[in-house]
């Protein structure tokens, strides 16, 4: 039976710069907080835990005086700046040069709003509550509409000014989906505008990643349960290949699975870290 591990998958370029910053931190012997979890994979974070990486959420984080805190890829809203500058902490900002630049996008469009003449909304495609969302919807004090799926848009009011933008890790063909009803819908004299914010890096990954699907027989798809990217690109995968099944790790993975199979593919999101589809890997190997 042969097994192999997608070479497209793993993490993406913030991802990586994210935990490089933290191990370099760390191996220098200074104590290190990181507000929220750096990526959405609980082994990986249990690696950088066991290295000394302290993990804090945001009502720990307002609680923190002089001590050094790493914000993670997905970014994080102004408030969060301002209480570190407030409470002399000093941030490692490890933000998504790709996420960074969105912020700066919905910023700039938000203080520009002259709603005198007509109402206008910030709508972001993506995730409520995902950490990228507050950070986006940060930019706005709050006031952007955040719309999950296509069917969302049917809620939108359409004799507003629309200006649509996307977390970086939403799907690209539902984002058109989006794109194409608002088109369709937006009244006369209101404008709509979609800017593509989707991150190319995680879009390019699906045609690949269905590609490698169709080549084998049955895929492990490796990633956190909280991995946003993980799971669009998981979804992909099973509709490609039925025989496809979504792990957190190698210790979920049934032998009897592998009845009968002459090929393994092993793929994950960009939030899953290459040793860990490795281990699967070694385990798929051993049951053979």
């Amino acid at each position: 039976m042969i097994v192999e591990i997608d070479n497209g998958s793993g993490f993406c370029f913030g991802v990586t710069t994210a935990i490089k910053k933290a191990e370099e931190t760390l191996a220098n012997g200074e104590k290190l907080y990181c507000l929220g979890d750096i990526v959405h994979n609980g082994m990986e974070c249990e690696r950088l835990r066991g290295m000394g990486l302290i993990t804090i959420d945001h009502d720990e984080f307002a609680q923190l005086h002089d001590a050094t805190v790493l914000l993670r890829a997905h970014g994080e809203p102004p408030t969060t700046y301002e209480l570190a500058q407030k409470n002399n902490i000093t941030i490692i900002d490890a933000t998504c040069p790709v996420v960074l630049a969105l912020q700066k996008r919905i910023k700039k469009k938000f203080s520009t709003i002259d709603d005198n003449s007509r109402t206008t909304d910030i709508v972001i495609f993506g995730k409520n509550g995902h950490a990228e969302v507050l950070g986006l919807v940060g930019q706005t004090n709050g006031k952007a509409i955040v719309i999950e799926h296509a069917d969302d848009a049917k809620k939108l009011d359409f004799s507003h000014n629309i200006y649509l933008y996307s977390q970086t890790t939403k799907s690209l063909d539902e984002f058109h989906q989006i794109i194409e009803y608002c088109q369709q819908h937006i009244e006369e004299g209101a404008i709509f505008q979609s800017f593509d914010t989707i991150c190319r890096q995680v879009a390019n990954r699906m045609p690949n990643i269905c590609s490698f699907a169709i080549r084998h027989d049955l895929i492990l798809f490796v990633c956190g349960r909280k991995s946003s990217n993980g799971k669009v690109l998981y979804k992909a995968c099973k509709e490609k290949n039925p025989r496809s099944y979504l792990i957190a790790g190698p210790d979920e993975i049934q032998p009897e699975w592998f009845e009968g199979m002459n090929s393994v593919g092993i793929c994950g999101a960009t939030s899953t870290p290459t040793w860990l589809m490795e281990k699967c890997k070694e385990k798929v190997e051993k049951i053979k």
